[in-house]
């Protein structure tokens, strides 16, 4: 009994300290001003992020012209094998913020990291709208247990 707790409390403290450091990092991104002008950092953020959730979230970079972040937004919360997002409510967020560009990110719970068709569906048909808004889609990229995967590195974008 006593090993159950252990391993429960030190489970516990672990799920606080890695909320603690997102919220810090969170905290940090927006007062230093930062740049993204590397996929793998990127990628790093977002697994920090996006990798331990035990259902699918989406969520979005919004950046100005030098790629700087304006804002991070988790928009879309699923259930452990999906998840709906509505294109209509990214666009509104990117005017509202002011976005000149965006990258679009979510996780995959089962730890594969590997885009399914209809996640290239929804990044296609919201790529296709912000450019008719002058937005420039970036990327977006699934994140698994430990992988992740880049549309803009795969040429999808």
């Amino acid at each position: 009994m006593h090993l159950v707790n252990t391993v429960t409390n030190t489970f516990e403290s672990d799920t606080t300290i890695i909320e603690m450091a997102k919220q810090i990092l969170q905290g940090r991104m927006k007062v230093l001003d930062v740049t993204f002008n590397s996929s793998q950092s990127v990628k790093d953020f977002l697994s920090l992020d996006l990798a331990a959730e035990e259902r699918e979230v989406f969520a979005v970079l919004f950046l100005n012209t030098q790629n700087k972040l304006i804002e991070y937004r988790r928009m879309f919360f699923g259930s452990v094998k999906s998840v709906d997002v509505y294109p209509r409510e990214i666009i509104r967020a990117a005017m509202t913020l002011n976005a000149s560009a965006f990258i679009l990110s979510h996780n995959h719970p089962s730890g594969y990291s590997e885009p399914s068709e209809e996640d290239r569906r929804v990044t296609a048909l919201i790529e296709k709208v912000a450019a008719m808004l002058e937005l420039k889609l970036l990327d977006h990229i699934v994140v698994g247990n430990g992988t992740t995967v880049s549309f803009a590195e795969r040429g999808w974008l």
